[in-house]
């Protein structure tokens, strides 16, 4: 029982070390991008053609922690896989060890592939239709805080859920899910993704549409993805046993 008790504060205290490491790379990050947080702003403003308000003198310092904090999210991505990958690392075979550690440059590339979809693609599309709903009616005017808001909305969950793939071929290689259980789950899935294309997007059926679409392709091609792992993984396995019998 003792033993037990002091494997479970090792474990908690291992955790919470990586956790520290993540959280010192993450304010690091926040501090280090906060430095060129003014040109980034103004990158993210060049086509508006308006000048945005502001309702306070903090509140483009707010704005200035939002971008800063997005940026420090990415970076962070990468740090916190790897502190991950060294929390789990004992309980993982060399075989496992390798295939997880092979993962972690991929989730930071379909973050940014992710976040880049999401501003480039969805984010003007949806924004520019909006628009156009108050055109020759309205007299629009942003605040900073409640555009930057609107961005992060729209395109940071499109960075978490590229993620989507590379999770589930790790978690196919370590045979916790397979191709079987995905198509299995599928209508729930989507019935999940719906809802959080909903909540993630303006109340507009052409935003949900724009957004609940990318979420079902990248599902299927996970499924995909799952697939081949798991065709590749027992195709090795067999042809190790193979081997063992004839020398047997």
């Amino acid at each position: 029982m003792k033993n037990q008790e002091l494997t479970f504060v090792k474990h908690l205290g291992e955790l919470r070390k990586r956790l520290i490491f993540t959280l010192l790379a993450f304010i690091i990050f926040l501090f280090g991008s906060f430095i060129y947080v003014q040109d980034i702003y103004e990158w993210l403003i060049r086509d508006l053609n308006r000048n945005l308000a502001v309702l306070g003198p903090s509140e483009i310092l707010w704005v200035y922690f939002m971008i800063s904090g997005v940026i420090a999210i990415a970076l962070t991505i990468p740090i916190a896989a790897y502190q991950t990958w060294l929390f789990v690392k004992p309980a993982l075979t060399e075989k496992e060890r390798k295939a997880t550690l092979a993962y972690i440059p991929g989730l930071f590339t379909m973050f940014i592939t992710g976040l880049s979809f999401g501003y480039f693609v969805v984010y003007p599309i949806v924004l520019n239709f909006l628009l156009s709903l108050s055109k020759g009616q309205f007299e629009t005017m942003f605040t900073a805080e409640k555009y930057f808001k609107f961005m992060i909305n729209l395109t940071l969950p499109f960075g978490l859920l590229f993620e989507i793939p590379l999770i589930v071929m790790f978690l196919t290689s370590i045979d916790i899910i397979n191709p079987k259980l995905l198509s299995k789950a599928r209508k729930i899935s989507y019935f999940s993704l719906t809802l959080v294309a909903i909540f993630i997007t303006p109340p507009d059926i052409i935003s949900d549409i724009l957004v609940i679409v990318p979420l079902f392709i990248l599902y299927e091609f996970s499924v995909i993805l799952s697939k081949i792992v798991y065709r590749k993984k027992y195709k090795k396995q067999s042809e190790n046993i193979i081997p063992m019998k004839k020398a047997s």
